[in-house]
């Protein structure tokens, strides 16, 4: 093993180039460290986001040696070819600069696909009682961990032809509010999941589910919309 990292690393927007580091490879060397050495060593102009560190905010997430990744999570030991690594932003999305892309076409979707809670004209006053092993709480709780980091949007070959097709993670949300039994906006929600750009867009090529670092699974998520939608189709309610 090398002592040190042949690091490309995507610059400018769409139209840019790679450029190449030699960054020295330590022990227990995370994707993130190797970005972060590079812009406070190297390159301060390199531009690229990140918060928490700790695989909770998502925001660190790229595209590392062709498979969309958190970046704070992975070891270079884990995914280096050689001593070798290419780091791209993440596809599907609009390049700000660098490493870091335009996220609001990805939450606007959420907004398309109803992605939030509708407690309806009359909420009710007390707490809702939802036990546990209950069919939609578990079918719900399979998917709420999402935390919107955009892999799942990246790696989805739906959206690289399709811009306008709402995406697995949107999609994922709107399964779990379906299933959620305090709300009251479902007849609106399976409208807009029931759309050209909804759920029947979706091929079932499970690369959102591959590489959902969450191990959610957004393709049986978004069967479930499907079903919904037939259902309602055939008169057996949303």
């Amino acid at each position: 093993m090398s002592a040190t990292l042949d690091v490309a690393i995507w610059r400018g927007t769409e139209d840019g180039h790679f450029q190449s580091f030699a960054v020295p490879r330590r022990e227990h060397q995370t994707v993130l460290d190797v970005v972060t050495e590079v812009q406070r060593h190297f390159d301060p102009t390199l531009s690229y986001r990140f918060a928490c560190r700790v695989g909770m905010c998502g925001s660190c997430a790229m595209v590392v040696n062709g498979r969309p990744r958190w970046t704070c999570r992975t070891r270079v030991s884990e995914v280096a070819e050689g001593d070798r690594l290419k780091l791209e932003p993440l596809r599907n999305l609009t390049i700000v600069k660098d490493l870091a892309v335009e996220m609001t076409d990805f939450f606007d979707k959420w907004k398309d696909a109803r992605g939030y809670f509708e407690p309806g004209p009359a909420p009710e006053t007390d707490f809702a009682v939802v036990p546990p092993e209950t069919r939609e709480r578990q079918t719900a709780n399979a998917g709420i961990e999402c935390i919107g980091c955009g892999v799942c949007y990246s790696a989805c070959d739906v959206v690289a032809w399709d811009q306008d097709y709402l995406g697995p993670a949107a999609l994922n949300r709107a399964w779990t509010l379906v299933n959620d039994v305090r709300d009251r906006g479902q007849t609106e929600r399976i409208d807009a999941v029931a759309t050209d750009a909804g759920c029947h867009a979706c091929h079932t090529h499970m690369s959102c589910t591959q590489f959902c670092p969450k191990q959610i699974a957004p393709t049986y998520a978004i069967a479930g919309l499907k079903r919904a939608v037939m259902k309602r189709a055939f008169g057996g309610g949303g």
